[in-house]
């Protein structure tokens, strides 16, 4: 065989390179519900949503987040990984541990109907979430197996020194609280699974819900867009990602 055949049958053999693919997963906070500019209105998906601004960054990407979601009706969105996928993001688990429920509940009740609620959401958290995302992380590693995994956390819902209606400073230390300990154990189901993790909390510190320059929504309607990131937070969840 001549030098150049050979060089023509290694070439042919060897792998095809993969266009990066970008797969966006996740809930709410990744699907972008509250910043406006909606592109699909049962998962309200925006474009203002981190995914979509960092999807313009690869050739093909699938943005699959859906406002609801939780590690348990994720595999929906599991199918649009492939051993292609090259990148894949995820914000999951608030909604596991009762995310609406848990403000719907602070917002219209006393301090310690809040407190006891939050108190449940922080057992879920420390006894059942674990559990729940190392499962998430293995099933998404086995389905795009040469994808890098970035998992995103969630920020503080409030400035400490802000005063909000509704919702007293004994609230406000308890769901922030409660956000502190869910980045705690998201972060450490990230680390045993490999991934990246990005903590937003310190990028939302002076931005909570009623401070002087909100990036989460306050009580608004509609209702499904209260307390989540508006067009601005999810600049700061891009902005952290890509640092």
């Amino acid at each position: 065989m001549s030098l150049m055949a050979g060089v023509l049958a290694v070439a042919l053999l060897a792998p095809v390179p993969l266009a990066p693919e970008y797969v966006a997963l996740g809930d709410s906070y990744a699907s972008g519900a509250g910043a406006g500019s909606y592109v699909d209105g049962s998962c309200r998906r925006s474009k203002n949503a981190y995914p979509a601004l960092h999807g313009t960054d690869f050739p093909t990407f699938k943005f699959v987040a859906c406002t609801g979601a939780t590690t348990k009706s994720l595999k929906p969105q599991l199918k649009a990984l492939t051993p292609a996928t090259s990148f894949v993001t995820i914000t999951i688990g608030g909604n596991d541990l009762g995310f609406v429920e848990v403000m719907t509940t602070c917002t219209l009740n006393g301090d310690k109907s809040c407190e006891k609620r939050v108190g449940k959401a922080r057992a879920f958290t420390r006894d059942q979430l674990p559990a729940r995302l190392d499962a998430t992380y293995t099933a998404i590693k086995t389905a795009a197996p040469n994808a890098q995994l970035v998992v995103l956390g969630y920020p503080r819902l409030f400035t400490p020194n802000d005063e909000c209606r509704n919702l007293s400073k004994r609230k406000r230390q308890a769901l922030n609280d409660a956000a502190d300990e869910l980045s705690e154990v998201t972060s450490a189901a990230a680390g045993r699974a490999g991934a990246r993790y990005v903590d937003v909390r310190e990028a939302f510190a002076d931005h909570g819900v009623c401070a002087d320059e909100p990036w989460i929504n306050p009580l608004i309607r509609p209702v499904d867009d209260s307390y989540h990131p508006n067009k601005a937070g999810q600049a700061a969840y891009f902005e952290a990602l890509t640092e």
